[in-house]
């Protein structure tokens, strides 16, 4: 009887790469075709507006259909939640509305079978103190924390450019964060490495991305970071400004990212790219990146 040898890991087994997709007219008619053209190994989307409060319940049949393709093409896919959930906000109707939200990202998540859903960290608005908003953001977000069960995605904190009151920009900001949710087992990082450049962590000088991800994982504890957003920064290291360039086209460059993708925190990880442009820019950068993980 002979014994099949075992199947040697491929490159995206380690770091698959993909991109945010399209999704109005479906996520199955339109985002996982999207998906191919760039020729994602991941993919990620919105389940509502990015830029409102409503809660659509999602059509069923292209929920089944986006599962089955990505379960068949081994697409791990992941939920970004809405830009304007703020559960640190001063306005009771801004943070109401954010647990109601976000609380909608994770339940479509689960439908959809995602992986995981990115949402902001925040910002301390209306003056008030990171603590004030802090102790908010474990009122409104531990019951939430809490509804989760072994079958529902984590929740994964993306840290901001800094701009603003910012609740969490800089890595040293997660500390803070995830012990006013008590470490929370549900929760995971989505790091963005505009965001990153953005607020001060220069991935451009040398051993820039190795000094961000040791830092990472000495503040956050092994294994939190799940996902990657991987952007070109069109602004300086410390500009604080969130504005997405092509992957080796801006001030961060290309080489960080192979140092990156070298990290042995970045195991397992997906890269999912936000960059500018339509499909042919998007498959360029995504090429772009496979490159700088196989070579």
């Amino acid at each position: 009887m002979s014994v099949s040898p075992p199947r040697r890991p491929r490159p995206r087994d380690r770091n698959p790469i993909g991109g945010h997709v399209p999704v109005a007219g479906g996520l199955a008619a339109i985002g996982v075709p999207y998906a191919r053209v760039m020729g994602a190994e991941a993919l990620q989307v919105f389940v509502a507006n990015p830029r409102g409060w409503a809660t659509p319940a999602g059509d069923p049949r292209q929920d089944e259909l986006f599962r089955a393709a990505c379960a068949v093409e081994d697409l791990p896919a992941y939920v970004h939640a809405p830009y304007l959930i703020n559960l640190g906000s001063d306005n009771e109707n801004t943070a109401r509305l954010s647990v109601v939200s976000l609380r909608h990202s994770l339940r479509r998540a689960r439908a959809i079978g995602a992986r995981g859903v990115v949402v902001h960290t925040g910002a301390a608005t209306g003056g008030r103190s990171r603590g004030t908003a802090l102790a908010q953001v474990r009122e409104l977000l531990l019951p939430l924390l809490d509804e989760l069960t072994d079958d529902d995605p984590p929740l994964l904190l993306e840290p901001t450019a800094g701009q603003g009151a910012s609740l969490c920009s800089r890595v040293e900001d997660l500390g803070p964060y995830l012990a006013a949710l008590d470490g929370h087992p549900s929760l995971g990082i989505c790091l963005d490495t505009c965001h990153a450049f953005a607020a001060g962590h220069d991935l451009a000088a040398p051993g820039g991305a190795k000094a961000l991800l040791d830092e990472l994982v000495e503040v956050a504890g092994p294994g939190r970071l799940r996902l990657i957003h991987a952007n070109d920064s069109k602004d300086v290291a410390g500009a604080h400004k969130d504005r997405h360039e092509n992957v080796g086209a801006g001030h961060i460059g290309a080489e960080p990212f192979a140092d990156l993708l070298r990290h042995p925190a970045t195991a397992g990880v997906p890269l999912i790219i936000e960059t500018p442009g339509r499909a042919a820019g998007h498959a360029a950068d995504v090429a772009r990146l496979k490159e700088l993980r196989d070579g």
